[in-house]
């Protein structure tokens, strides 16, 4: 069953009925309250409604249903990588990339007692930032839905041989205790989040110098196809920040990829590697364009 652990359901009751009031003001984001997206949509816009949900759809959801302004959603890791399943659910939910926001990430150990622990509950992305400190004592990795969630969990069930790696926010609202703070193996842990939308941002308003556009692309099954969409933007002086390639159904007979580069439509630069890569890919589909929140370089 999709639902929260009883310590944060009062929350989540309490947080959807304010954002209720004025969906305008709210941002979705998938997670129980104290997760890492609670914290980055208030870092984000501290006025904003925080709208907590079981998972990245359902906050997409809120957003095309009309029940929050945007949404707040991770997607990829300075130590972990991508954000599993994002690259499937942003293209399908029709909505924009408007923003980006990046966050330091530090994890604690959090329990109802002191341990031993024989397990800790986490998301997968949290667990694998905390893979060898984990390791080095002996902790099995327990998946759960959401880090916030884990901690929330634990002390629901009350078992002191289970802990749960979670924002220090997260204890505070379950009421549990801080066994150890900074237990990401690597202390420059940084998570990079979209806000996204139903309508685009209008590229016109993005300044050139810090403009930043999102986009996917399926090459042709023809030899040097990822060679020639490079060479759009290679040959045009536009400079790709991120690509990553994965696969759409089971046929392996092409490949999507995800790419970010520098610059907007309106750029005479931009417009033109855009046009040549849909000449030279079965088709390319843009996801927004937002400024940068950080120089990337």
């Amino acid at each position: 069953m999709r639902t929260f652990a009883r310590p944060a359901i009062e929350m989540v009751d309490s947080m959807r009925q304010a954002a209720a009031t004025d969906p305008a003001r709210a941002i979705a984001f998938g997670g129980a309250p104290g997760s890492n997206s609670h914290q980055a949509a208030m870092q984000f816009d501290p006025e904003c409604l925080p709208l907590p949900y079981m998972g990245f759809e359902d906050a997409l959801d809120a957003v095309k249903q009309g029940r929050a302004g945007c949404a707040m959603i991770p997607i990829e890791n300075s130590q972990h990588g991508r954000v599993s399943d994002i690259h499937f659910l942003l293209p399908e939910s029709g909505l924009s990339i408007v923003a980006e926001h990046f966050m330091r990430i530090t994890h604690a150990l959090m329990a109802t007692g002191p341990g031993p622990f024989e397990a800790a509950y986490s998301h997968p992305q949290a667990l694998g930032q905390s893979r060898a400190f984990l390791q080095e004592r002996g902790i099995v990795a327990l998946a759960h839905a959401d880090t916030a969630g884990a901690a929330a969990y634990v002390a629901e069930m009350q078992d002191p041989r289970f802990c749960a790696i979670a924002p220090p926010m997260a204890a505070e609202l379950y009421g549990l205790d801080i066994i150890e703070n900074e237990v990401e193996d690597a202390h420059d842990n940084t998570t990079r989040f979209v806000v996204l939308a139903k309508e685009p941002r209008d590229p016109a308003g993005i300044e050139a110098e810090t403009a930043m556009t999102t986009f996917i692309f399926e090459v042709k099954n023809v030899p040097a196809a990822l060679y020639k969409a490079l060479g759009c933007f290679a040959t045009n002086g536009v400079n790709m920040t991120k690509l990553e390639s994965y696969q759409k159904g089971a046929s392996f007979a092409a490949t999507r990829f995800y790419a970010d580069i520098e610059g907007a439509p309106g750029d005479p630069r931009v417009d033109t590697a855009l046009e040549e890569l849909e000449f030279q890919t079965n088709d390319v589909r843009l996801l927004g364009s937002y400024a940068q929140a950080r120089k990337r370089g």
